[in-house]
């Protein structure tokens, strides 16, 4: 008996592991074909149970905000309760070149479809643990915000005038999109970040039975969102921007709020990857450091575009061709003065 329950245990977590694996193939398979790349986990800037890393001391390297609370197997941001903001933030900067974080989360509550809210929102931002409207955090943040958001604001505020809303421009919630800001942008949380969007798609991600993952990738300025939320074990495409600059020594977090409606809001895990890749010298000189986000071929307010700077040809050809016009200028001086000498004496006598 006991020889069989052994082997019972060791089937299960044989099991488990296979499921495990077949989770992780279809994007490790994803990685093979895009770039060949290495990853290596970051502790520093990943959270996984048990949590131990997680409190108010100075060695703990990440804090918890509002209303959050370390659970035996979640992280929970919200409660399933009216008017709670919760977030945990990570102590550590991040100075990586390359990274991907996976994110493994769970949207749950009582309230029927579009009878809860609000989600939440993953961060690398500049400055941590600042509360604000935007699920939880400050809307004039400097950094990439990406955000999983399960209530309709915009749509439900136009049926509540009375006002026809355009079935073209409607989007299906629960919506995940992403946003990059250097301060001067401001998400507009009554349009559901619309305004400053730079691309998203449709995520049902509540009360399901099965797991639920977000995949963040930065890699050579190109910004990837990931999802595996239909319980296949397959990664599909949500975001792909490419001329996404980022500076480094920014912090992630995650946090969450619910107003008049609520879910719970708990995160699994998160886990920070190092990517390394290799770059051609075109790539390395492309890939400057920058120090505040920019996003190629968007223009953020307060950023003035960078002039490329003129070569040796182009600035010889611009001296040359302005001495060849001034000496033409002065010539043509010349023969009008003459010309004019030569009218002022005739009529003289």
């Amino acid at each position: 008996m006991a020889a069989a329950a052994e082997r019972t245990g060791s089937g299960d977590a044989g099991l488990r592991r296979r499921l495990l694996l077949l989770l992780w193939l279809p994007l490790l398979a994803w990685e093979a074909g895009a770039e060949q790349m290495e990853e290596y986990l970051k502790r520093e800037h990943s959270l996984t149970m048990p949590y131990q890393g997680v409190g108010t001391g100075s060695s703990s390297l990440w804090e918890l905000m509002g209303n959050a609370m370390v659970m035996t197997q979640f992280v929970r941001l919200t409660p399933d309760i009216q008017s709670k903001q919760g977030a945990v933030w990570n102590r550590v900067p991040c100075y990586l070149r390359d990274w991907e974080m996976q994110v493994h989360f769970k949207i749950h509550g009582q309230g029927k479809k579009n009878l809860n809210g609000d989600g939440f929102a993953i961060w690398y931002a500049k400055d941590r643990m600042q509360p604000g409207p935007v699920f939880g955090s400050k809307d004039t943040f400097i950094g990439l915000g990406v955000f999983v958001d399960t209530y309709p604001n915009e749509e439900k505020q136009q049926e509540a005038q009375k006002k026809r809303y355009s079935s073209g421009n409607q989007r299906v919630f629960p919506y995940v999109s992403a946003m990059v800001t250097n301060g001067s942008l401001v998400y507009d949380h009554e349009r559901d970040g619309r305004p400053t969007e730079l691309g998203g798609c449709t995520a049902i991600v509540r009360n399901l039975e099965h797991d639920t993952f977000l995949v963040i990738r930065y890699v050579k300025r190109r910004l990837t969102v990931l999802l595996d939320i239909d319980g296949k074990h397959e990664w599909r495409d949500c975001v792909d921007i490419p001329g996404v600059h980022l500076p480094r020594g920014y912090f992630f977090g995650i946090s969450s709020a619910t107003g008049d409606l609520s879910d719970n809001h708990d995160i699994i895990s998160l886990k920070t990857y190092q990517l390394t890749v290799d770059r051609t010298m075109e790539e390395e000189k492309r890939d400057k450091e920058v120090f505040l986000p920019v996003v190629d071929n968007m223009k953020l307010p307060g950023m003035a575009t960078p002039m490329e700077p003129m070569s040796g040809l182009a600035l010889f050809l611009i001296v040359f061709f302005s001495l060849v016009a001034i000496v033409f200028a002065i010539v043509v001086g010349v023969i009008v003065y003459n010309k004019w000498q030569e009218r002022s004496r005739k009529h003289f006598y």
